[in-house]
């Protein structure tokens, strides 16, 4: 919180607020001070399972280099979702929970309010920060969306950095040179992960970035700043439907 409060501020044009509570924590807001029309919006999550470390770490130093860069940005940041289970390296929350897999709950206040927070908003592109033990490099979920696809490109850029995961079929969706891109449809999961509600009701593409947690944390947080600077460095004129909006 210390570090996201000093990168808040005139230069980045960003304010750090607390929507919610969850298991005794403050989960954190980091967004746009002021909307400015015609800058695309981006929606950035890390930290829903708390033993996936890189990308929490990774998001507050690519904000914490990119700061004269961002105010060029809508942008709506969740810097880390479940900061019980990050302390604990726990992949659920105190109650055992996987929260990416309710995110079409009413159950949980946490979601409830970080929903009622983004409600109305639409956002260009939205990313999810993830890991996963399984992994054999990085890969990336593309939810088939708003064209052109970036997902090929995106894999282009980080494979200097990491290798990407071989496997032509991972977690049972088809593959290829670590992307998976994907139609989607509600009744797919019984239990929504964030990426499905975002594609559902806010994103105008969204991607979920996978890095293996076997590998060296250094590597994954380097794989994890540079997709992050892709999509800050990406023109805005390649940027889909919902271009300004937040």
């Amino acid at each position: 919180m210390e570090r996201w409060l000093k990168v808040c501020g005139r230069q980045s044009g960003l304010s750090m607020g607390v929507f919610a509570e969850g298991d005794g924590y403050p989960l954190m807001v980091v967004e746009s001070s002021a909307t400015i029309p015609g800058n695309p919006s981006l929606y950035l999550s890390a930290g829903i399972h708390g033993d996936e470390p890189a990308p929490v770490e990774a998001l507050i130093r690519w904000a914490e280099e990119n700061k004269g860069c961002l105010k060029a940005w809508n942008l709506t940041i969740f810097p880390c979702l479940n900061p019980w289970g990050l302390e604990r390296n726990i992949r659920f929350d105190a109650e055992g929970r996987d929260l990416n897999r309710s995110y079409n709950s009413r159950k949980l206040p946490r979601i409830t309010a970080q929903l009622a927070l983004i409600k109305g908003r639409r956002f260009d592109v939205a990313a999810c920060l993830h890991e996963d033990y399984d992994a054999r490099g990085f890969y990336l979920y593309e939810i088939a969306a708003a064209r052109p696809h970036f997902g090929e490109e995106i894999c282009r850029k980080l494979s200097p950095i990491m290798t990407t995961d071989s496997r032509s079929n991972i977690d049972g969706h088809r593959a290829r040179g670590g992307l998976i891109r994907r139609r989607i449809r509600p009744d797919m999961l019984a239990g929504h992960p964030e990426a499905f509600r975002l594609h559902f009701h806010y994103a105008a593409r969204t991607f979920t970035l996978e890095t293996p947690s076997e590998e060296g944390l250094a590597s994954r947080i380097s794989v994890h700043r540079e997709f992050l600077s892709f999509l800050l460095k990406k023109p805005k004129t390649r940027y889909g439907n919902y271009h300004g909006n937040r």
